[in-house]
C-alpha cells in the first residue's frame, strides 16, 4: 500500500500465518513504527490489511499526543 507523493504515507503490509491465525503487520515507511493484529487465518488479507492499517494509524496519533 505505498501512495507516492500524494500526502499519505507508505506503509508496507507483511502477513504471517502461525496456524489457524495470521498476524497482520503494519510498518510506516518513514518512521518505522510497526501496528500488529492477529486474525483468523479464513479471514480475508484486505480485512486484515485494514485493520492493521487502522491500528497503526491509531498509535500513530497517539505518539503525536493527540
Amino acid at each position: 500500500m505505498a501512495a507516492g507523493g500524494e500526502g499519505k504515507p507508505e506503509i508496507y503490509i507483511e502477513f504471517v500465518v502461525q496456524g489457524a491465525l495470521v498476524k497482520a503487520t503494519a510498518i510506516d515507511a518513514k518512521t518505522g513504527t510497526e501496528a500488529c493484529i492477529f486474525g483468523p487465518a479464513s479471514a480475508g488479507r484486505d480485512a486484515l490489511s485494514k485493520g492493521a492499517v487502522a491500528k497503526l494509524a491509531y498509535v500513530m496519533k497517539k505518539q503525536k499526543g493527540e
